[in-house]
């Protein structure tokens, strides 16, 4: 009978029982021989009774994938060693998450805003992306709030991979069930587990955070989970989380780099299919006569885009109200007569097309990439005063695209949230940026 107090393997004092079922405990323990003594999690299994040898090979299984995973959003693997008391235990040392799981805020009473759960949304497909990408593809198969923790640095881990698989099920074998009903797909209770279905878990989480119900006591229409009239949520978000929880594996997102891009871009249709264009894979050049300018070492990458004048009917329109202002305040001097009050709303709308007008002639625009700090910084700056500033992680950029509108193209930087600059830029700078910032990033 394992109790608070005792050590474990000569080494991880049991501190509190996070959890208990069917042959199976979960402690928050403190590693003696740490430096610093730490806190750690210690999952034990203890092998005989409802614990069968599936179980053990699961267990196992879990201790091998993890050992191998290098995220910063996944518990650090530690340690796996057995002890005999009584019972047969195996043991599992992970790192401890300081934070709470989205099961435990939602059973608190937290409801979570569309931008809150678009954030979960980019956290958890990062590490979905790196964990399909390995070669054997690593699948979680249990995603769920329960399994997501919000850590004290706001930021979403992934944990428990007690239901891992890290290689195809050949055609005809035998297979252990597994996965949450509500959360799992059909096709991982048939043995038929894919990246895709990982994305219908998310996506079901994400819909138990915004409804606070979860998805199986939901209303199903052909197995799709209806929940649009239990909360309000922009169309392009619902369309995306409808996407994503198709029960057809042929309509649901099949990667979550597909659907990380859809998140970020919007779902490609006919429409816009070429807005968002993918960088050049051959070696672009400064087009001819760009006055934008970038400077780089393999330490820096700086890019400036001076002040520009507005193009097209968007620089009429503000050079217009621009003249007209002028002219306006011209003949209010010549003829000394008052602006009536009627007036004052038409004077006020010129004027604000007027200051818009000098902020678009005079506002530059800066952005940095510094790998000795592994951050980068974008300014916007007007007659040298920096007016609004935004910093991340480099770790956090997965993408650079151009994106193009009738306004002109801009950079798009997406990763754990999306960043764009350099608007009313030409599609040839935007290509030719997007390239050189990927490039310095060593992107693929």
């Amino acid at each position: 009978m394992l109790e608070a107090g005792q050590i474990l393997h000569d080494r991880y004092q049991l501190k509190q029982k996070l959890g208990q079922n069917a042959g199976r405990q979960t402690w928050l323990a403190e590693d003696l021989q740490a430096i610093p003594a730490a806190l750690v999690i210690v999952k034990l299994l203890a092998f005989g009774g409802e614990v069968q040898w599936d179980d053990l090979k699961l267990f196992e299984r879990e201790a091998q994938v993890l050992k191998q995973l290098n995220h910063s959003r996944i518990p650090k693997y530690y340690d796996y060693f057995s002890i005999d008391e009584r019972s047969l235990w195996f043991g599992l040392v992970q790192e401890f998450i300081p934070g709470a799981s989205l099961k435990e805020l939602l059973n608190q009473g937290k409801r979570f805003t569309e931008k809150q759960v678009r954030q979960v949304a980019i956290n958890v497909l990062n590490i979905l992306i790196y964990l399909h990408e390995l070669k054997p593809q690593v699948l979680h198969r249990d995603i769920k709030p329960s399994n997501l923790i919000l850590g004290e640095d706001k930021q979403v881990y992934l944990v428990d991979f007690g239901a891992v698989q890290d290689r195809a099920v050949k055609e005809g074998a035998t297979f252990t069930v597994v996965g949450t009903y509500g959360y799992a797909p059909m096709e991982q209770f048939g043995g038929r587990a894919v990246p895709a279905s990982d994305l219908y878990a998310l996506g079901a989480s994400l819909i138990h955070l915004l409804t606070g119900t979860a998805p199986a006591d939901l209303p199903q229409d052909d197995l799709r989970i209806q929940f649009s009239d239990k909360v309000t949520l922009t169309p392009s978000f619902s369309e995306w989380l409808e996407k994503l929880t198709e029960p057809s594996l042929k309509r649901r997102f099949s990667t979550a780099d597909e659907a990380m891009k859809a998140l970020s871009f919007g779902i490609q249709t006919p429409e816009n299919a070429a807005l968002s264009a993918p960088v050049s894979t051959g070696r672009l050049r400064p087009p001819f006569g760009t006055r934008v300018q970038v400077s780089q070492s393999p330490e820096r990458l700086r890019i400036v885009i001076p002040e520009r004048s507005p193009r097209g009917k968007q620089g009429l329109a503000l050079l217009g109200s621009y003249a007209m202002f002028a002219l306006v305040g011209i003949l209010w001097i010549v003829t000394n007569v008052g602006i009536p009050l009627i007036g004052l709303p038409f004077l006020t709308a010129l004027l604000i097309f007027s200051i818009k007008y000098t902020q678009f002639r005079h506002q530059r625009t800066q952005v940095d990439f510094n790998r000795n700090t592994s951050r980068f910084e974008l300014q916007w700056q007007w007659f040298n005063y920096v007016i609004t500033r935004y910093k991340g992680s480099l770790s956090d950029i997965m993408y650079t695209c151009c994106y193009s509108s009738k306004d002109g193209a801009k950079v798009l930087l997406t990763g754990t949230e999306p960043y764009s600059f350099g608007h009313g830029l030409t599609e040839l700078e935007c290509a030719w940026l997007a390239q050189e910032i990927q490039s310095w990033l060593n992107l693929k």
